[in-house]
């Protein structure tokens, strides 16, 4: 983690700015984080963390890297990259971070870009700053984010739960927030071998307070799963 980054992070336990001295991340009231020998901090508010141990767990996370490193979900991760370099990208913050590929595949086709990572689970975020260690990568939760007010110039939330209220106090006026969802048929094919009757996932229009729509673009694409991949 760079100082740069660093000062994108607000203290949990009072909002304050943080700073890096040395290995720890330290607020003006003297609120101190120590970071990991991996690079990341657990921002995670203590009266937030409501398990033992949050978020994705440790088998989950590993069979998400392997499928994701594997290159079945680079379709959508292109036109993500492609969507994110048509806006302003300086200072981008991804909520619910997950194990780090969207970022790594981001971090590389938009080299410029300042990247800061959260997720409520220690093992995905471990990971994750492994993978992309030119980012900042802390355990946090969307609801309760550790980024400061104004800081992103574009938010993504890929497959995560939408927490509007703290998306808009992260973003500066005038940015913009890439929102992630499954299509109707998004994964139909393995609704097909385990249901007796698949489904289409509903498909409606929202409004979130606070954020007026401009586009919607799809990215679509048939995988072949064989091995352990199925799993």
């Amino acid at each position: 983690m760079t100082p740069a980054l660093a000062q994108a992070l607000r203290c949990p336990v009072c909002g304050g700015p943080l700073l890096l001295v040395g290995r720890s991340l330290r607020c003006p009231k003297a609120h101190s984080f120590d970071l990991a020998k991996e690079g990341y901090a657990n921002l995670l508010a203590i009266q937030k963390k409501h398990a033992a141990d949050p978020g994705d767990g440790k088998e989950m996370v590993r069979a998400r890297r392997a499928f994701l490193s594997a290159g079945y979900y680079a379709p959508l991760m292109k036109v993500l990259a492609e969507l994110c370099a048509g806006l302003p990208h300086a200072h981008m913050v991804d909520a619910g971070c997950g194990e780090g590929s969207y970022d790594r595949y981001l971090q590389d086709a938009l080299p410029e870009a300042q990247i800061v990572g959260f997720d409520l689970s220690k093992e995905a975020v471990r990971l994750a700053a492994k993978r992309v260690p030119e980012a900042a990568f802390c355990v946090g939760g969307s609801f309760s984010a550790p980024v400061r007010d104004g800081w992103a110039d574009l938010l993504l939330n890929i497959f995560s739960p939408f927490a509007g209220t703290e998306f808009h106090r992260m973003l500066r006026p005038g940015g913009f927030l890439v929102y992630a969802v499954p299509t109707a048929r998004h994964l139909y094919g393995l609704k097909q071998v385990l249901y007796a009757t698949p489904y289409e996932n509903e498909v409606k229009q929202t409004a979130y307070d606070g954020f007026a729509f401009v586009e919607e673009r799809e990215a679509a694409a048939s995988i072949t799963l064989e091995g352990e991949s199925v799993q």
